[in-house]
């Protein structure tokens, strides 16, 4: 009983954290991210000028979720590396918000 009651307490922490870590990682990305990559992904002006690609676009959604940790972990091209600024967590948490902007 106690071990069921353990999980049950355990299974209802998880599943108020899982929106407030979504919410966190869209507050992230407004903050570091939308100035180039812009809400919807599609990128902005200043970004499109950078080389930033839509999330949407074929090259970018073939990518791996291990791929694009390495992207903002050391940077590519303009955009800067977010390795030392930004948790492991944290980019996880990008990567799964990115994936929602398709």
């Amino acid at each position: 009983m106690r071990v069921f009651i353990s999980t049950l307490v355990v299974t209802f922490v998880l599943a108020m954290a899982a929106p407030a870590m979504a919410q966190d990682s869209a507050a992230l990305f407004k903050s570091k991210c939308k100035i180039c990559h812009g809400v919807d992904g599609k990128g902005t002006a200043v970004g499109h000028k950078l080389g930033v690609r839509a999330f949407s676009s074929p090259e970018v959604a073939k990518m791996s979720d291990e791929e694009l940790e390495t992207i903002v972990k050391n940077g590519k091209n303009k955009m800067p590396k977010y390795e030392g600024k930004l948790t492991d967590d944290q980019i996880k948490g990008l990567i799964k918000y990115v994936r929602t902007l398709k």
